[in-house]
């Protein structure tokens, strides 16, 4: 699963998480069946956004859920899913995208796509997905031909950019393609006044995504000797950071001239999820929930000799100094050769590897448990190694980041969206 836009479930009602599953999940099956099983590989948490928005703009009947089957994802459990026009559009632009993405592997002859025969088979499914995501996007009134275009452009950007060039015409590509997946959700949902500032959010959502896609890889490309947008055009994080802060007050003020019949979903995605993704890719921000990196929710993930608590006081008798009367060498109960940790037992050996067989069924097992999702803690599968499930990577301080919400009574308030108490909000949660 990838894409910027990763709520916790901390900071949503129940509610809404429930109708966040729903969107997800019905992306999932409308891939599953307009495209096959091997579609719902692409299924991403910023595709559902186009699904939410369709659905924010529309009045609520009872045919817009369903129930679905069991799913191992789900622990085997049921759970009604979202289905319509809102969904399949979602994954038209999820395949076409996707596709584009395996092209430019391909290209790049990245892993194991430098060998002929697996990049071959990858060409082959991207040109299926292409033919798909332009069959459906037809059906639904869209052209992915914008699309294709956007990502045939990129290539050829890419190959001029250099120092001093400016970032935006970097992004401008991954710009055009989502303002026009977002302002067609417009469409489908019969608001056509809705297109202009729809647009304008999917136009620096867009950007924004190929910001922190370009932050978070700078350090893997730099040593794998790949392209970056920020290292290519000498872009600083200050100058990235600040790009990013504009790309979410932009989204903000534009959901604000939308027709929203029910947008309480998209503005927590749009207008508070973003800041929070900001901050986990610059690393300033660190979940405020106990078990969840520690501290308070002000934390900063600023490393320093200490951890994340600063310098300790004077006379801190735990501080790692040579005045610690519990690090030094005569310590009996320390470990290392002086204390009963030390020979003859020595330090404990790592958990010895898996094989590939018995690596698949405890990793089949951890998915119909629902375990590498949401528990805690788990054993990796192949290497045994100590795993935390995908929920409780999060970053839970919602009311320090969205300026609209700082006066909040608690974060329920926030996160919900309801009774927002500030004024003057330039996000339009009140």
């Amino acid at each position: 699963m990838f894409g910027i836009v990763r709520p916790c479930s901390h900071r949503l009602t129940e509610g809404l998480k429930t109708e966040w599953m729903a969107h997800l999940c019905g992306l999932c099956l409308a891939l599953r069946s307009d495209h096959g099983q091997l579609a719902r590989v692409v299924t991403n948490y910023d595709g559902l956004i186009v699904s939410v928005l369709t659905e924010a703009q529309v009045e609520r009947t009872t045919g817009w859920r369903r129930t679905a089957g069991p799913c191992p994802l789900r622990a085997m459990r049921t759970a009604p899913v979202a289905k319509g026009e809102g969904a399949r559009l979602a994954a038209a632009v999820s395949l076409v995208l996707a596709s584009a993405k395996v092209r430019d592997h391909v290209a790049d002859r990245d892993g194991l796509l430098k060998r002929r025969p697996v990049a071959l088979a990858a060409r082959r499914v991207a040109a299926r997905w292409d033919k798909a995501g332009a069959r459906t996007g037809a059906s639904l009134g869209f052209d992915t031909a914008v699309l294709v275009d956007a990502v045939d452009r990129q290539t050829a950007i890419e190959a001029l950019a250099g120092p001093g060039t400016s970032l935006l015409t970097v992004t401008e590509p991954t710009e055009t393609a989502t303002a026009a997946a977002f302002a067609h959700t417009a469409v489908l949902a019969d608001r056509p006044h809705n297109a202009e500032p729809l647009a304008e959010a999917g136009r620096l959502f867009g950007r924004l995504a190929h910001l922190l896609d370009a932050v978070e890889d700078q350090a893997s490309d730099a040593a794998s000797g790949a392209w970056n947008p920020l290292t290519a055009t000498g872009t600083d994080l200050v100058e990235a950071r600040r790009l990013a802060d504009d790309a979410v007050h932009g989204i903000r003020l534009a959901l604000r001239e939308v027709d929203f019949v029910d947008g309480k979903l998209a503005h927590v995605l749009l207008a508070h999820e973003l800041g929070q993704s900001v901050n986990r890719s610059f690393k300033t921000v660190s979940c405020g929930h106990a078990g969840h990196g520690g501290g308070s929710a002000h934390a900063s993930h600023q490393p320093g000799p200490y951890g994340p608590y600063g310098t300790p006081p004077p006379g801190n008798p735990y501080a790692p100094n040579p005045g610690n009367p519990y690090a030094n060498p005569g310590n009996p109960y320390a470990p290392g050769p002086g204390g009963p940790f030390g020979p003859p037992f020595g330090p404990p050996e790592p958990p010895r590897r898996r094989g590939l067989i018995a690596g698949c069924g405890v990793f089949v097992g951890l998915c119909c448990t629902c375990r590498m999702c949401c528990a805690e803690e788990y054993e990796g599968p192949w290497s045994r190694k100590k795993r935390e499930g995908f929920c409780r990577d999060c970053d839970c301080d919602c009311c320090d980041v969205c300026d609209c919400c700082s006066n909040c009574s608690s974060c329920a308030d926030c996160c919900s969206c309801e009774g927002c108490c500030c004024d003057g909000c330039d996000c339009g949660c009140n």
